[in-house]
This record gives C-alpha cells, structure tokens and sequence, in this order.
C-alpha cells in the first residue's frame, strides 16, 4: 500500500446497482474515493462477507445500515479493522431492534466512528443510542447541485484519516529490541493480588514461593488501590533467586472502571478521573496496561471511555482466565489488533492456585522501555484452570473476614506443581 492509501471495504445490506439509495451512497462515495486512489471493496448482501474481510487486508470497514440481522452487522462480527456505521434511514428497524437489543449494543460496542445522513435520523439514533453522531449527508447531482459526491469523499476520507491516526506504531524502539534479542525467554504474569488487596488472602511469602515454583521468572504484584504488597514482595524477592517483581496497582477511577499501572513506586489514590490516573501513571514513568476491558462482571472502562484513552494505552490484557465469557477477552483481542495495541495477559489471581494459568514469554528485560519492547514480540499460553475452583477458594478465604487492607490465612503455603523452577541465568536476583 503507497503512503496516505486505504483500503476501504464499504459494505450494503441492499442489491448493488438496483437503485436502492443506500446502494447508490455506497456506489458513488466509493466512485469518488477510488479517484482520489484509496482501495475500495464493495460488499453486497449475497457476497460472502467473512471470506472478503479475512483475506483482504483493510484499514476500515465501514458498514451501512448495520442493524441485525443484515450482511452489515455480519460484517461487523468478522471484521479486525477499524469500523465506521453509517446510518441512513432507520426508523422501520428501530422497533424491532429493541428485542435484539443486547446483541445489537455489542455491534455498536465495536464502532469506531458513527455518521448519520440527515438529522432526523441522528436524534432518532440518539434516542435509542446514546453516542456521536457525526453528520454526512450524500451528495447531489446537476449543475446546480449544493453538494458533491465529491465533498462525500472528502469527507470520508477526512474521518477515515482520523480513526487510522489513532492506530499505535507497531514497531517500537529499534534499539531497545537489538538490547533484548539475545537475552534468555523467561515467563511472566502481568495481573495478580497479595493479602494487601482487600479481596484477596494470599500472603506476599505465598505468593512468591508459588510463582517461582512454577516457573515464573517476573510477575506484576497488581493490588486494588495499594502498592504495598508489591513494594514488600519486591524486598523479600531480592533474597529469592529467579524472580523479578514488578511493583504496579490496579486503580479503581471515579467512573470509568479500573486501570493498572505498571513499573511505579508511590501509591495513586483512587476515585480520580481515568485521565488524572493516567497521568499519575506517567508522572512516575509508568506503563499503562488496562485489565480486562469489556468484562462486563468487572469495573471496566465503557467502550467511548476506552475510545477516550486509545492512544495512551501501552498494553491491553487480551485474556484473563477469571473472565466469565470468553466473548469478553474475544473483544479484547479484537479491539487491540484494530488499534494495533500491544497485547498483554495476566491470571488476575486471588489465590495462590490460579498463579500461573496464563503466561507471557518474553526476552528478559530491564525497566519499563525494554519490557514493552518486549511484550511486542510475546508468546502468550493458557493453562486450563477451572474457574468455578479458583473462584471458590476465594470466596472460602475472604468471605466472613473483616474488610480491611490486609488478611491473614491460618496456615497459608506455597502452592506446588506446575513447571519446573526457571533462573534468570547470569542476573541479579531482582533491581529497583
């Protein structure tokens, strides 16, 4: 693809070149933005959509009419691009959404970028579907036209320009890579609590003994508004040899769900705003990774809070075992291909047994830089562990406890099994 070209697939629920007016919007803007030398692929309601978008490489899908069930909402379960609605005339459909109104939010969970084509049809959208709706009526025809197809295309082309913008660097610090590339593979678990998180019983001892026994060679200690779990595991794990612990908290903002930040040292308050915690975050030269973005059972940023936040997001955790329907991490995975985030995974454990159940291998790394270089390049595994179990042993440790910001358990070890002990050959035990 030449510098400043899409490729576009514009998709219609209606024949092409039957005169349909939704058909002829698509057939004369993508007319006009193949002039202007994007690639443009044209999707109708008898081609097969899921074969088109999976082996044509595309910038943006953008879909018309998109309501269920339709080859516009097809387009919208298969496609990994980013995606543009366009809304045309939609008042006879609107009713019959409302019953398929689950489903039909989750298809709107994966737009990027809404358009209306005239007023009325926005405030009806508006009505039934909270969000922005960028106005972009079509084009007219004759000398004394007011509006041009090709000022459509302009437009497109303006907001599709917009979106792609937002999409992150996929290649990364350069020299940092050449740094780790010949440094050992080691496993890491970016997402777990110790007994300093009011939800979880697991002693920092625990915790650690079970992490290196498994074969971990770094894990990120992520309490719920605290950090002085980790900053304690960190201490005891430099008399430990074979573990790195990255000191990080799992915050919990006013009203935008949770964020972890990686790589700090002083506790962050919660109840701030999602951008003041990012910025706390970035003040004291930490990563900012978001947990288990569209579980819908967790405290999660709502899917514009995620739109907000898109170019400050360092990693995205694409699976979390804890995660009730596999629907959820799905959508994660999906959502960091389309903007090319850099995808993470953490076993979000409360209880020593679940340590472990999802790995990230990666090069060895020293600090916030060469491990997010690091991550670029990472191979994530899974090890089935049963949900209901873990989530039960959970629930047998905190429940009937006081609530306070650290828990006891009588007789609390390690917990063995899993791989075979790994050393970080040739390192310190642990740095600042």
């Amino acid at each position: 693809m030449s510098a400043g070209r899409l490729s576009i697939a514009h998709v219609t629920p209606f024949p092409l070149g039957a005169g349909h007016p939704v058909s002829e919007f698509v057939e004369r803007a993508s007319a006009e933005l193949e002039r202007r030398s994007h690639e443009v692929l044209l999707v109708g309601p008898r081609d097969p959509v899921k074969k088109l978008l999976g082996t044509n490489e595309l910038d943006v899908v953008h879909v018309h009419e998109p309501f269920a069930p339709s080859v516009s909402s097809a387009a919208l379960r298969h496609s990994y691009s980013l995606n543009v609605a366009t809304f045309h005339v939609p008042q006879e459909r609107l009713f019959s959404t409302q019953v398929a109104r689950p489903l039909v939010e989750i298809f709107f969970g994966r737009l990027d970028a809404r358009t209306v084509t005239g007023p009325a049809t926005g405030a009806l959208l508006e009505r039934y579907f909270p969000g922005h709706y960028e106005l972009l009526p079509p084009g007219e025809e004759g000398p004394e036209a007011k509006r041009s197809w090709g000022r459509v295309a302009e437009e497109l082309e303006a907001l599709y320009r917009r979106l792609v913008a937002r999409r992150h660097d996929p290649v990364g610090d350069a020299e940092a890579q050449r740094r780790i590339a010949s440094r050992p593979l080691i496993d890491v678990d970016l997402h777990m609590h110790t007994d300093h998180s009011p939800d979880c019983a697991t002693p920092v001892d625990v915790l650690l003994e079970t992490a290196r026994d498994r074969g971990l060679g770094a894990i990120a200690i992520t309490d719920h508004n605290e950090v002085s779990g980790a900053l304690e595991a960190r201490e005891r794990a430099r008399e430990m040899d074979g573990i790195e612990v990255i000191v990080a908290e799992e915050v919990k903002t006013a009203e935008q769900g949770e964020v972890i930040g990686l790589f700090i040292e002083e506790k962050i308050p919660r109840g701030m705003t999602m951008a003041e915690t990012i910025a706390e975050i970035r003040r004291q030269d930490g990563l900012i990774y978001v947990p288990h973005p569209f579980d819908r059972l967790h405290s999660v940023p709502d899917y514009e809070h995620l739109l907000d936040i898109v170019e400050e997001i360092d990693i995205l955790e694409v699976f979390n075992p804890r995660v009730a329907l596999t629907a959820f991490n799905e959508e994660a995975e999906r959502f960091a291909r389309k903007y090319r985030i850099v995808p993470g995974a953490g076993s979000d454990s409360h209880v020593a047994q679940g340590l472990g159940s999802v790995r990230v291998r990666i090069h060895d790394f020293e600090g916030p830089r060469e491990f997010l270089e690091a991550m670029r390049d990472a191979d994530i595994t899974r090890k089935h562990k049963n949900l209901v179990y873990v989530q039960a042993l959970k629930l047998l440790q905190t429940t009937g406890r006081p609530k306070a910001a650290k828990r006891q358990v009588d007789g609390a070890r390690p917990v063995r099994g899993g791989r075979p002990r790994k050393r970080r050959g040739g390192r310190p035990a642990s740095k600042s």
